[in-house]
């Protein structure tokens, strides 16, 4: 569970205690918003391949995985940016929706995530993170790839969170194969489900109560732009959400709303360890990046806070890339 340190109050209160006092050294490495953080070498802050084998089944759980993968539970802090704001997040368990969720929770939004029912345990520590913010956070578990329940979703979201104004689209299935031949049509279909038509689903149900200033924000890929042999189906819907983004901010920027998405480069999540990668390409995962290294969801964290607060309202219909030195947005 989170810390308390964490939040507004205690960080303001912080720097208004070291206001208060002389100016020692101690003094100098803080701000009026409390400590200043060190300079960090980006290469070596996370850890590097090789990494040890390991699976799971689909989707997985990030507490299973070896490292364990950070999302922000002890370093986000929060400044008030989302005061009031109420947020769906799709794939909220894990990964970048659980770093959003964090994050939105910590800069003072409501937030509702979805995850599968077998996702549960990763999905309860982010309820208990939430909560301990003094933010609601509401459990919503299923399968999106059913229409009838992404209708279900978005209702119970305004229902139990009293409103909607912030939609992230982020949950996917990734599953690596070596050749089209064998890829069934069955994969296929859940892929093309969960990633393309579960979004336009959702969108087409929170249309409705999303007003001028709401967002919507999807997760695309560095696979939009330079697709891996292996990821034939899923990199085309992550082009497709690219596409889908810049169309429909078009379509709703006259109402007020903006719409755009994040483009991930190599993430340490439960995707790779769930079918997402072979083991041999799990051993090396994010040696090509300029940091020898994968990303990890809370290094995106404030890219989606960025673009869920009012502060970012010209932009809209953009794609905002952190690849560590690979994609192309």
């Amino acid at each position: 569970m989170a810390s308390k340190t964490h939040s507004r109050r205690n960080v303001v209160g912080a720097g208004a205690t070291a206001a208060a006092t002389s100016l020692t050294p101690a003094f100098a490495a803080r701000s009026a918003n409390g400590p200043i953080e060190a300079l960090v070498d980006p290469a070596g802050k996370y850890p590097k391949p090789p990494f040890k084998k390991q699976s799971q089944p689909w989707p997985g759980l990030a507490s299973k995985m070896d490292p364990a993968p950070d999302h922000g539970e002890e370093s986000y802090r929060g400044s008030g940016r989302l005061v009031g704001r109420k947020a769906l997040i799709t794939g909220g368990d894990s990964g970048m929706g659980r770093a959003a969720a964090i994050a939105f929770a910590r800069e003072g939004a409501d937030v509702a995530i979805n995850y599968f029912p077998s996702e549960e345990p990763d999905a309860q520590q982010v309820i208990e993170l939430i909560r301990a913010e003094e933010r609601k956070g509401l459990a919503l578990p299923g399968d999106i790839r059913d229409e009838k329940f992404c209708e279900k979703l978005v209702r119970k979201a305004v229902e139990g969170l009293g409103g909607l104004d912030i939609v992230v689209s982020n949950a996917g299935r990734q599953q690596a194969r070596q050749s089209i031949l064998d890829l069934s049509t069955e994969d296929f279909d859940a892929t093309m489900k969960t990633n393309v038509y579960a979004p336009f689903w959702i969108i087409k149900a929170a249309l409705p109560h999303l007003k001028p200033g709401s967002v919507i924000v999807a997760t695309a890929s560095e696979q939009a732009y330079d697709p891996s042999p292996d990821l034939y189906d899923y990199a085309q819907t992550k082009a497709a959400t690219m596409n889908y983004v810049k169309s429909l901010a078009k379509q709703l920027g006259p109402r007020g709303i903006r719409v755009n998405g994040v483009a991930p480069g190599p993430i340490w999540t439960p995707l790779q360890v769930s079918g997402g990668a072979t083991m041999e390409k799990l051993e090396k995962f994010g040696s090509q990046t300029s940091f020898g290294r994968p990303g990890q969801p809370a290094e995106l964290a404030s890219i989606y806070v960025q673009l869920a607060a009012a502060d970012a309202s010209f932009a809209t219909g953009q794609i905002y890339g952190s690849a560590g030195g690979t994609g192309q947005p």
